[in-house]
């Protein structure tokens, strides 16, 4: 909304602020030697990612009560230890597995970032992760937040309009007022259409290097970046 100064940042968490691909692979291949259990480890996460987007749907569907994302990554988890073949996999590794995503390495620039922007924004997640494994996160890579959105906090996932504006109303400010920040395009569609200013991340690392860069930055957002230090430069 032209004309409107943003005074919250809303951050979209896996992804766009941490590699979990790299960061979860790299912990299940070290359990992998040290249990003698063989695997294509970045397959394996790859293929847990993808189980995301349809474990959400049937909670948004209203198929199945309200489950937080570490029950939803754990049955994500399950399905695919039976998928890969995997023996010898116990219910305490299924939870040290599940507690990965609490433990993810942030892109380089990320904390820094976050400490330059901190004066001049609120700053706030804005994610699917549970509360419990964004307080983790956030510890563990040193990310400066004011406070934690999760879908846990609104009981609904993102895309619903109940977090983005949740999320602005909690913290007192018009839609207009907040920028959603993130690499993903559907998730930032969806905060425009709320009222949001958005903010698109590249992060063409994302998902590895199977997977096509993306060559031509999406249009339509209030801003593009390269990473978190193009946008502090901005006057948002």
């Amino acid at each position: 909304m032209a004309g409107t100064r943003v005074r919250a940042l809303l951050f979209d968490v896996f992804g766009t602020l941490v590699d979990w691909r790299a960061s979860v692979a790299r912990q299940l291949e070290a359990f992998g030697r040290e249990r003698g259990i063989a695997c294509d480890w970045y397959a394996f996460v790859d293929a847990w990612r993808a189980e995301y987007p349809a474990s959400m749907n049937g909670v948004r569907s209203g198929a199945r009560p309200w489950a937080n994302l570490d029950e939803l990554q754990g049955e994500s988890f399950d399905k695919l230890v039976r998928r890969f073949g995997l023996q010898g996999v116990t219910p305490e590794d299924r939870r040290w597995a599940v507690r990965r995503w609490h433990a993810l390495d942030p892109w380089p620039e990320v904390p820094a970032a976050l400490e330059r922007l901190h004066p001049r924004y609120v700053l706030a997640t804005l994610s699917n992760g549970n509360v419990e494994l964004l307080v983790n996160l956030a510890r563990h890579a040193k990310l400066r937040f004011d406070t934690i959105f999760s879908a846990e906090t609104f009981g609904h996932y993102k895309p619903d309009s109940e977090t983005y504006l949740g999320a602005a109303n909690l913290l007192g400010f018009k839609p207009g007022e907040t920028m959603l920040v993130a690499a993903h395009e559907s998730d930032l569609r969806a905060a425009a259409a709320n009222g949001l200013r958005t903010a698109f991340v590249s992060r063409p690392a994302e998902y590895g290097p199977a997977v096509p860069k993306l060559l031509q930055l999406p249009a339509g957002f209030d801003h593009v970046v390269g990473g978190l230090n193009e946008l502090v430069s901005l006057e948002l």
